[in-house]
């Protein structure tokens, strides 16, 4: 029989990778893969954000998941001030919101029929 957390780990665990496609006039100027965010991770960006701002939250989160293709972090903290003052907002938040709702699409309904049928 299947443990639930093993069952959970194999259909929502951290191996899972997104993408997101940053465009402009329909060209691709950079692709953002990141791995699903975890409760220890969610606490840790909590803490470095410094505060209970959602924009310090989605900021630092981006800083802290974005990835290249090849698995190297696209961000460093030394870029958060960059970032604030550098770059359209709107990117931004088109970046952060695609990392927020990764995965809330997901067919539930689906490891519901898994786990019942162990």
């Amino acid at each position: 029989m299947t443990r639930a957390v093993d069952l959970l780990k194999n259909k929502f665990g951290v191996s899972q990778l997104y993408k997101h496609d940053v465009k402009q006039n329909d060209e691709i100027i950079l692709t953002i893969y990141w791995h699903p965010l975890t409760i220890a991770e969610r606490e840790s960006i909590q803490k470095k954000s410094g505060s209970e701002d959602a924009n310090n939250y989605a900021l630092q989160l981006m800083i802290e998941k974005a990835l290249d293709k090849d698995g190297s972090k696209l961000f460093q903290d030394g870029d958060k001030a960059a970032l604030r003052r550098e770059i359209e907002a709107n990117v931004l938040q088109e970046i952060q919101l695609a990392m927020i709702e990764a995965g809330i699409n997901k067919e539930v309904e689906t490891v519901k029929a898994d786990l019942k049928s162990k």
